[in-house]
């Protein structure tokens, strides 16, 4: 029987983790840290995670700590907390995972700054058995492009990012090492996590607001063929803690759905479209289109736009769209979704099938069928500041 000791219990990932943890009859205990005031309305919190796909929650065994990774005296609070003293596998999936630029500050607090309190602390656990730290494969940079990509490629600190989120994931493997013995961490790298294969609705939309909002415009400047890499957040979870209580004989795997169960924009586009009538059938376009549709959205055209081949699609954006800036803010939480869409970057999984029995994920373009309605729940305008 072991402790676990769980960050990020309340995110899209996290919530799955805890849950699948929870089910397991040899742990004994797993104490979540929660953002939260006092321990009330911290029970509140995990009891939302728990109730939103009508699963038992044991207060007696799943344990809030209120705490926060911007906190300046966390790994002091850990530290001194005597019920933490026998944690033997801490399980840290807390991250800011925003593209957004105007997060780039909060980012690095949470994921570089916070996983150093929390590697702090557990460095002083006698009994830590194993570190698990949920980075993200897209760590590899944005050189790497229309290939298969394999663990021991990446980190690589001469590679550049697309978003400060992929950087700070880097430098988190990086400051691990320099933390913990090898043989104690376990790095697992899920590929982009969108929706849930399960016919209910996902436990959060992220990923799925870039999807939404393609399906919005119809007319999308990206390449629709690139090779995507996609798996839902049930696979995602499953893997996760199947491999955390295998015999291992790596320390980092990606959890993707590699060359044989990846899929494409196109063929994603090709589901959603009959779910959506009366709107343009998707058009997709070169990204130097970009410019133009920015431009369009501040009425600053001229007459010479290419944008006007499209009439079909300007009409259709002037009647969706009360103000044509509403454009600009979609296309500013959008962009560096596309800017990923292009990189055409697939993760090799050989790893995790060699070491795990749970087999290949589902295409997305297979099981976001049974979820592709809930696209339409997703407030595409509001939630574009927070992308």
């Amino acid at each position: 029987m072991v402790n676990v000791f769980v960050t990020g219990a309340t995110g899209f990932l996290g919530g799955e983790l805890l849950v699948n943890l929870s089910k397991r009859k040899d742990i004994n205990k797993i104490y979540c840290l929660i953002r939260a005031g006092s321990h009330k309305k911290a029970d509140l919190r995990l009891e939302k995670i728990f109730a939103c796909h009508a699963d038992v929650l044991d207060l007696n065994r799943i344990i809030p700590v209120p705490g926060d990774l911007t906190q300046d005296d966390l790994t002091e609070c850990l530290c001194s907390n005597k019920d933490l003293e026998d944690i033997q596998v801490v399980v840290h999936s807390a991250a800011n995972t925003s593209f957004s630029p105007i997060y780039d500050t909060l980012i690095e607090q949470v994921n570089i700054l916070g996983l150093e309190k929390i590697l702090n602390w557990s460095k002083t656990l006698k009994k830590l058995e194993t570190f698990l730290y949920v980075g993200t494969a897209t760590i590899c940079g944005k050189e790497i492009t229309n290939r298969i990509i394999k663990e021991d490629e990446s980190p690589d600190l001469k590679s550049t990012h697309l978003v400060k989120y992929t950087y700070t994931k880097m430098m988190g493997e990086i400051i691990i090492a320099n933390h913990l013995p090898k043989e104690k961490v376990l790095i697992v790298r899920p590929s982009i996590i969108m929706g849930d294969s399960r016919p209910w609705i996902p436990r959060s939309y992220v990923i799925m607001w870039a999807l939404a909002s393609i399906n919005f415009l119809r007319l999308v400047p990206v390449n629709a063929n690139a090779q995507l890499d996609v798996i839902p957040v049930d696979y995602a979870s499953a893997a996760i803690v199947q491999l955390l209580f295998s015999k291992r004989k790596y320390g980092v795997y990606h959890i993707s759905a590699g060359g044989k169960s990846c899929t494409t924009l196109q063929k994603l586009s090709e589901v959603i479209e009959s779910h959506f009538p009366g709107r343009p059938r998707f058009m997709f376009v070169d990204r130097e289109l970009t410019r133009e549709v920015k431009l369009w959205s501040r009425n600053k055209l001229n007459g010479n736009t290419r944008l006007n081949n499209f009439p079909e699609y300007l009409n259709y954006w002037h009647k969706e769209m009360n103000d044509p800036g509403d454009l600009r803010i979609l296309m500013g939480g959008l962009d560096p979704y596309l800017s990923f869409i292009e990189l055409g970057q697939v993760f090799d999984n050989t790893r995790l099938q060699e070491d795990c029995t749970i087999g290949l994920p589902e295409p997305a373009h297979e099981y976001i069928k049974r979820s592709v309605d809930y696209i339409e729940n997703i407030d595409i305008f509001e939630d574009a500041l927070d992308s």
